[in-house]
């Protein structure tokens, strides 16, 4: 099952594909500093290392 669809047309501009990874672990870090809720911050920065992961290392196939 996949989750991000690194081949959508939402996902040509690469900074999309940037800002979608690096989102979610930025606010893991405002979840577990600043509103104490450290459950929270480990699933927002596990999802943003999958979307990284996804969109930005692996990429949209060459097609």
């Amino acid at each position: 099952m996949q989750l991000i669809d690194p081949n959508h047309p939402f996902f040509r501009p690469a900074w999309r594909r940037w800002v979608t990874g690096i989102f979610p672990i930025a606010w893991s870090a405002v979840e577990l500093f600043a509103l104490g809720s450290p459950v929270w911050a480990v699933i927002f920065l596990l999802l943003g290392i999958y979307a990284f992961w996804v969109l930005v290392i692996k990429g949209p196939d060459a097609a």
